[in-house]
């Protein structure tokens, strides 16, 4: 059997190896290394799979949300509602820039943010609610969006984890994660269901002012070189990320469904198996699996971790500490307790390896060996 890894991205990469390397020397001969021509057609390549009207390119998706919020005016002293149980880039940005992160609780079935809890969370400060679609498959959108438009809120949506998802509406009409909001934010971080060889991320939106927006900020603040409109960032696309980005688009449909194929496989393996939860799939999203994440009750996570980890299966856990119980962002307003699924969660969870490149005897390995910790 092969070794295990959470993520194989070198085996992933030996079956597109001739079109990526044939893709990175042909930016190399050219030396079009910031924004060349391969950025602008991935732009445009990912803007039609996604049905976006503008996609901009940048250096990674801890910058994207940046970007997004000082493209919609966001300032000190103006809340951001979203929530705790996320990788710590979502509040990180909000607070660098001075604006206030307010914590809604999640659900315990999906992990995704709680729009009930959005609506409590509500103040006449709040500007915008960042929604993270957490593990691969989006928030409730319709509720989201209902709140926001009843309360005029900006919704920027942390896609991250969830590119190449759809949500479906209560109308049945279906679109793509991250394009439902005013900003969707991405990370090309090389574990990402699309990942480069290096770091990237990108912005999208079908609002042509914002989008305008959005290409300033992430250009120095710059519409025309060197006349500077507003204060901005550097934040660019690299033209070899984007050249590996081409070809990994093209296959990104055939890699979630086999992430698919996997989780099927561990939903069968544990079906009824006592402590574990398999992942919950929502009513109003598909799910493409860029983590697959049980829920162990009864005090067995942290046991059940070491035991996979002894038999040569690696196991992760997002995320040991929520947000609001970092030091880097504690305050009075969300104490211990305060969130209470979020924190409970945090107890529970493991994530198993989840690779578009799982075969079967490895599969095979990683269920026969969480069922034998139960059976010890």
């Amino acid at each position: 059997m092969k070794p295990i890894q959470m993520v194989d991205l070198v085996g992933q990469y030996q079956k597109i190896k001739p079109e990526v390397d044939a893709a990175m020397q042909r930016v190399i001969d050219t030396a079009a290394f910031i924004n060349g021509p391969e950025v602008k057609s991935f732009e445009q390549e990912l803007g039609t799979y996604l049905g976006a009207k503008h996609v901009i390119g940048c250096a990674n998706g801890t910058d994207a949300l940046q970007i997004a919020m000082m493209a919609l005016g966001l300032k000190p002293g103006d809340e951001v509602i979203t929530c705790s149980f996320t990788f710590v880039a979502t509040v990180e940005v909000v607070a660098l820039l001075g604006i206030t992160p307010v914590f809604a609780d999640v659900l315990p079935g999906t992990f995704n943010i709680d729009p009930a809890d959005i609506r409590r969370k509500i103040t006449p400060r709040t500007k915008a609610i960042v929604p993270v679609h957490l593990f691969g498959q989006t928030a409730d959108m319709d509720a989201i969006m209902a709140i926001a438009n009843e309360h005029k809120l900006f919704v920027i949506e942390d896609n991250c984890q969830a590119i190449g998802g759809d949500h479906t509406a209560a109308d049945g009409t279906k679109r793509k994660s991250g394009t439902i909001g005013h900003i969707g934010t991405t990370s090309f971080f090389p574990s990402k269901n699309l990942g480069c060889y290096g770091d990237g991320g990108a912005l999208f939106t079908n609002d042509e002012a914002i989008a305008k927006k959005l290409r300033r900020v992430c250009n120095h603040g710059s519409d025309v070189r060197y006349y500077h409109e507003v204060i901005g960032v550097n934040s660019r696309l690299d033209s070899l990320q984007a050249a590996v980005l081409r070809i990994k688009l093209r296959n990104l449909d055939a890699y979630a469904a086999a992430r698919n194929a996997a989780a099927t496989h561990y939903d069968t393996a544990f079906a009824g198996l006592e402590h574990i939860t398999t992942p919950e799939r929502s009513a109003h999203s598909d799910h493409v699996f860029h983590q697959y994440t049980l829920r162990v009750t009864g005090g067995h996570r942290d046991g059940l971790k070491q035991h996979l980890e002894a038999n040569g299966v690696p196991a992760m856990i997002y995320y040991p500490v929520p947000c609001h119980l970092q030091n880097a962002f504690r305050t009075e307003r969300f104490p211990e307790g305060s969130l209470p699924v979020t924190e409970q969660l945090t107890h529970e969870v493991l994530s198993l390896p989840m690779s578009t490149e799982l075969d079967n005897e490895q599969l095979a390995h990683i269920t026969a060996t969480v069922k034998s910790y139960f059976n010890q």
